[in-house]
């Protein structure tokens, strides 16, 4: 009678084990499902992906270039850029930090794309900018940039073989039928910071101008925290239409990053 009664304690604890098991395991794929639905979102995006560059088409004419920069106080730092392309022809938003990268943004949108570099444009004079800007001019490409940029430049230890054609506050170049802007709105990350805007898509480069949402306030070494808050609130004013935006470093969103930017460096005034 005993054995009789230990058998069926022992049977009804192994029958409580296994259910438990695979309750359990049929919870793992659901529990946490916007992880696995970002991941196949950026697996679908992604169109380019090596050690040097990652390239991602956030839509039918905006692509988002990462490169990784390697600096001493915050170690490999993703930097990012835009391709604003159309009917053929680009232009891209600050080079990859290195000239390997450059390379290979080069050859996927000339080869990939079908498209021709119309110009790349630089926007502040730091090394995530500017690192890659030699292998642009080694393929006759044109680089613009402001003219406060071209002057911080002469005070580093860049020297590029080919002049930068200079602006002032703004500049609009073609590519095809469609228009893509580069503006001056005033200081923040530099004093010579300069923001995109492709308006077939909506989409603003904000450059390390604007901060990823919930990204702390980085390298400000060159920075006007005083003006910072301003001169984001004069960008989210002039683009209230923007779908797309893209910050100098981590994750891509709306119009919720100016505010987030905004926000971040107020406190701190």
């Amino acid at each position: 009678m005993i054995l009789r009664k230990l058998f069926l304690i022992l049977l009804i604890s192994g029958s409580i084990f296994f259910l438990l098991k695979e309750i359990s395991g049929n919870q793992n794929p659901h529990q946490d499902p916007l992880t696995s639905r970002e991941d196949s979102i950026y697996k679908e995006n992604t169109v380019y992906n090596s050690d040097n560059l990652i390239l991602e088409r956030l839509s039918e004419h905006t692509y988002l270039h990462t490169s990784f920069l390697n600096t001493n106080d915050f170690g490999r730092v993703a930097c990012n850029g835009m391709i604003a392309v159309n009917e053929n022809e680009a232009i891209v938003f600050d080079t990859p930090a290195d000239n390997a990268g450059s390379e290979e943004l080069i050859k996927f949108v000339t080869e990939n794309l079908g498209c021709k570099i119309i110009a790349v444009i630089p926007t502040h004079f730091h090394e995530d900018c500017v690192g890659g800007l030699e292998k642009f001019f080694e393929k006759n490409i044109q680089a613009c940039a402001s003219n406060n940029t071209i002057q911080l430049l002469k005070n580093t230890d860049k020297n590029f073989t080919t002049p930068i054609t200079g602006f002032d506050d703004s500049l609009a170049l073609n590519i095809g039928d469609q228009i893509v802007y580069a503006q001056y709105f005033g200081e923040g990350h530099t004093s010579d910071n300069i923001i995109g805007f492709f308006p077939q898509d909506n989409a603003v480069f904000g450059g390390c101008l604007i901060k990823e949402v919930n990204a702390n306030k980085g390298y400000l070494g060159d920075a006007n925290i005083n003006a910072w808050p301003e001169t984001v609130s004069k960008i989210r004013k002039k683009f209230p239409q923007a779908e797309i935006v893209i910050p100098g470093h981590g994750k891509t969103g709306g119009k919720e990053l100016f505010d987030y930017t905004i926000t971040l460096f107020e406190i701190m005034k």
